[in-house]
């Protein structure tokens, strides 16, 4: 590119979406190419226009800030260390946040004048997981953004093979767990008649046909670009076999229905894709469809009944992931030879985490097979899963928005989004203290209270507002094992919350340790201490048990390819248990609080005290994004 012109390059950036910034920015790398600067040999006003334009640019600042245009990286990151007056000049105030559907991503819908209604359309047979997550988000986000939006939940139940009522309950369960908002629940099953109606059209029109060809041999066919024997059969011919068809007769169920697109295209989705077919129940018992029955003996496939329904049902955008995006024209030959409302798409990538699977399959295998204890176990990837171990649902909205409409599938590491639950849960999570029941130490203190006290204690020292608590001070108290080791006789430790001391009676001749004096010492300083230890008060009223649970990986492997054998990489320790003695405090806590236990990390109230096992409050440690589980 022998010139640049930054002139029409800023504004572009200023205004553009996910979808136009990246070819922006493409252009800009290739100029960048072997440059220092986009002009010359110095800082020009066409690099100042340039980067400022970027830095103003959520969307684009994303891309450069991920790595995303090498050289337009590379050019950023010096222009900003080299020239900080840059920063100065970056515009001002920033826009006030649309309250109705949270921060603003910028990653906005095209054609929206007339209105925006998204759908988001589950196959009824399985639990949500983390993937469809981000499909319902982003639809949920769009109809929030917009005025006068709404959002559809659009149940596919085309396949009565594997969809179940339990599963419609459970994804409509987990939209609300997301705090989703939706206007109407429908079904594609609600227009059975009039899918129906329209293959016959189409067959009538000589834009569909029977096909009886051998299913081995008609996926050969397309293979090769070959027309099907059947492709030029009469209309009248082919609504009879789909009548056959409907009646579920012999001859019937030798057939399929095909649209008749273009057998010879270099886009397979459009090699005359069946649109009706019977279910495939393999080796088991046929079942009727569980809403309409046996009603009907065949039914029309995702890809014909999508664009059919979503033209019915008023939507406006179809938000589809990339895996889809060559059927993309086959969704518009759909619209445009049936003559129906045009449905705008948006594609966006599919999520994956390492270690992790999201295959229904597999999921459903580590279910039955007793891997896990259930759908909502912490260690699954479904919605409840990662609710239940603990990850907040502004965090996961904030983390799918964060991602955008970008094309490229990634496997993302699951520490960016524990590290955004940190950011939200450290504000306002109270803090307490436990001890490990295993080996605690049994503290006598000297130069003290000879008896307990109470004393008023903020929950969360730099936040009031999280309220208040009782902490006990007393001559007895339990100090965790692990601490206790590493102490020398005669040095100064710090008590957190309370002060210091120094270590007396210290025998390590005996292992574990059973007990310890400590001389109080509030008169030292903190700061001149390297450790500084949780403790308890051994008051029977001041201590209650609980259960403190940790979750790794599933699997070994960080990406399990297409011919893995699932049982070859799963982990065989996922889980462990420790037993605690811990502040009494959080008997004030139900199931699904959170906490902070002093260096031991985040948890999420699985079973309130007096609910889990023998009366013990059951706590799952929250990932962080310091760790790799």
């Amino acid at each position: 590119m022998a010139t640049f012109d930054a002139e029409a390059l800023a504004p572009a950036l200023v205004t553009a979406d996910f979808k136009s910034s990246e070819p922006i920015l493409a252009q800009l790398d290739k100029h960048l190419t072997l440059r220092t600067y986009l002009s010359g040999y110095s800082l020009g006003e066409t690099d100042e226009k340039v980067w400022i334009a970027l830095r103003n640019s959520k969307v684009a600042i994303g891309l450069v800030r991920k790595g995303a245009f090498a050289n337009v990286t590379r050019w950023f990151k010096y222009l900003e260390d080299a020239h900080p007056e840059l920063k100065e000049k970056v515009a001002g105030p920033k826009k006030p946040v649309d309250k109705k559907g949270g921060a603003n991503y910028n990653i906005g819908l095209t054609n929206t004048d007339n209105g925006v209604v998204t759908r988001f359309p589950p196959e009824p047979s399985g639990f949500l997981h983390i993937g469809h997550a981000k499909a319902a988000l982003l639809n949920d986000y769009f109809a929030k953004q917009a005025t006068d939006g709404k959002l559809l939940v659009r149940f596919d139940d085309t396949n009565p093979t594997k969809e179940k009522q339990e599963f419609e309950d459970a994804i409509l369960k987990d939209l609300e767990l997301m705090d989703i908002k939706y206007v109407q629940v429908t079904h594609t099953s609600d227009y059975f008649q009039q899918l129906y109606d329209t293959a016959e059209q189409m067959i009538r029109d000589g834009n569909a046909y029977a096909d009886d060809t051998d299913p081995e041999v008609q996926k050969e066919d397309r293979m090769k670009r070959l027309a099907s024997k059947r492709r030029d059969r009469p209309a009248e011919e082919s609504l009879a076999m789909f009548h056959e068809m409907k009646a579920g007769t012999e001859l019937g169920r030798k057939h399929c229905i095909r649209a008749r697109i273009d057998y010879s295209s270099s886009n397979g989705a459009l090699r005359d894709p069946v649109i009706y077919r019977f279910p495939n129940f393999k080796d088991k018992e046929p079942a009727p469809h569980h809403r309409t029955g046996w009603t009907w003996n065949i039914y029309p496939t995702y890809d014909f009944a999508c664009p059919v329904v979503d033209s019915l049902e008023g939507v406006t955008h179809a938000l589809r992931t990339t895996e889809y995006a060559d059927r993309n024209d086959q969704y518009h030959w759909f619209i445009d030879v049936l003559k129906i409302r045009k449905v705008y798409l948006w594609d966006f990538a599919r999520i994956n985490f390492i270690r992790t699977f999201l295959s229904k399959r597999k999921l459903t295998k580590v279910v039955d097979t007793g891997r896990v204890t259930g759908w909502d176990d912490p260690r699954m990837p479904t919605v409840r899963g990662i609710l239940r171990r603990g990850l907040t649902v502004p965090a996961l909205r904030e983390f799918m928005l964060k991602q955008g409409p970008s094309r490229n599938v990634v496997t993302m590491d699951w520490t960016t989004i524990w590290a955004i639950n940190k950011r939200m849960l450290d504000p306002v999570v109270p803090r307490y203290m436990a001890i490990e029941k295993k080996d605690a130490v049994d503290v006598t203190v000297t130069g003290g209270p000879e008896a307990s006290f109470k004393e008023e204690r903020p929950k969360h020292v730099k936040n009031p507002e999280v309220g208040n608590k009782q902490v006990t001070f007393g001559p007895k108290l339990i100090i965790d094992q692990n601490d206790v080791a590493i102490f020398n006789q005669d040095e100064e430790i710090t008590l957190m919350s309370w002060g210091n001391a120094i270590v007396r009676g210290l025998d390590k001749s005996v292992s574990p340790i059973k007990e310890l004096q400590l001389e109080l010492h509030l008169a030292g300083d903190f700061k001149t201490t390297s450790k500084k230890v949780t403790w308890l008060a051994s008051d029977k009223e001041n201590l209650v048990e609980a259960e403190l649970w940790e979750f790794g990986y599933l699997i070994t492997k960080d990406v399990l390819e297409k011919d893995d054998n699932l049982d070859d990489f799963l982990a065989s320790d996922t889980a462990t248990m420790t037993e605690a003695f811990v502040d009494a405090n959080i008997a004030q806590l139900k199931e699904g609080d959170f906490l902070q236990l002093e260096r031991k990390g985040y948890f999420r109230v699985d079973k309130a005290l007096g609910h889990g096992p023998e009366g013990r409050a059951v706590l799952f440690k929250v990932p962080t994004g310091g760790q790799k589980n």
